[in-house]
């Protein structure tokens, strides 16, 4: 949701900051490293109890991936494997602090309790999925109540006030489920015209050639007229 109605004006606000960048000789990838570390940082300062550290180091690893795509336009360097690499690394430390979460969890309340930030993570790594497989069969999964910034300013919250943690995890996980029925219904519309749209496009393509072939025939078989 956020990505969507906010994307253009927070990556025009990050634009200088891209080109101050550029002049310092790092890379998207390095500060996409640089994000995973102090991801590392704040799951470990979650899991021994340091909630409001670990909010800082949340905060302070969100940074480098807002940043590294400025970065990436400002130096000409964005590329596939760049936007491989960050979706991975996403994708990682979302585990990462989920699982911090879920130390936490298993040692200030019960062992089940890990269940919930795990939840968590199956429904966003299924809707992380969604867009991924839809956009390689040319379809839109974009958008939804719960995407990775809804989580990760939820995830902030929960940690600023530790007794909103689990009903904040709560509340992730009934909107992730939300997010990946609206994504599964969206696609489904998409695909069942899909294939009906591709097959017309292919159905004119076939006609017009058929045309093409048929008029050049007729080209190499008139019989010329003899000359008066």
């Amino acid at each position: 949701m956020f990505d969507g109605k906010f994307r253009v004006p927070v990556d025009r606000a990050v634009k200088p900051l891209g080109n101050r960048l550029k002049r310092t000789g790092l890379t998207p990838d390095h500060l996409t490293v640089v994000g995973i570390v102090v991801g590392v940082g704040a799951a470990v300062a979650i899991a021994f109890g340091q909630l409001l550290l670990g909010l800082a180091l949340v905060i302070l690893a969100a940074l480098p991936d807002l940043l590294d795509g400025a970065l990436a336009k400002a130096s000409n360097a964005a590329s596939q494997r760049g936007a491989f690499f960050d979706s991975t690394i996403d994708r990682l430390t979302d585990a990462v602090l989920l699982g911090g979460v879920g130390w936490y969890l298993a040692s200030e309340q019960s062992s089940h309790m890990v269940m919930l930030p795990f939840a968590v993570m199956a429904v966003s790594s299924i809707i992380s999925y969604q867009r991924a497989k839809a956009e390689s069969l040319g379809l839109d999964a974009k958008g939804g109540l719960m995407e990775r910034a809804e989580r990760i300013v939820l995830l902030c919250i929960g940690l600023l006030y530790e007794p909103l943690l689990v009903p904040v995890l709560w509340v992730m996980l009934a909107l992730s489920s939300i997010t990946a029925v609206q994504r599964f219904v969206k696609v489904w519309r998409q695909a069942a015209i899909a294939p009906v749209t591709a097959a017309r496009i292919e159905m004119r393509r076939s006609r017009r050639q058929s045309r093409r072939v048929a008029r050049a025939e007729r080209r190499r078989t008139r019989i010329p007229r003899r000359p008066k």
